[in-house]
């Protein structure tokens, strides 16, 4: 299992991308790793949302 720090920036932006700091802990350790800019890794899982975001129900 990896540590998964958060810096001050990124929980500032959890709220608006609609995530939760659990969410972006499974993301880390179970999503796809896929190479990202500068030698960095990224990582993606998609999680059901069933409500309305952005004026639509998505």
């Amino acid at each position: 299992m990896m540590a998964v720090c958060f810096h001050p920036h990124a929980l500032e932006r959890l709220a608006e991308r609609g995530a939760t700091e659990n969410e972006i802990r499974a993301t880390v350790e179970l999503g796809e790793q896929f190479p990202a800019k500068f030698g960095r890794t990224g990582f993606r899982r998609n999680f059901p949302f069933d409500n309305e975001w952005g004026g639509k129900y998505r």
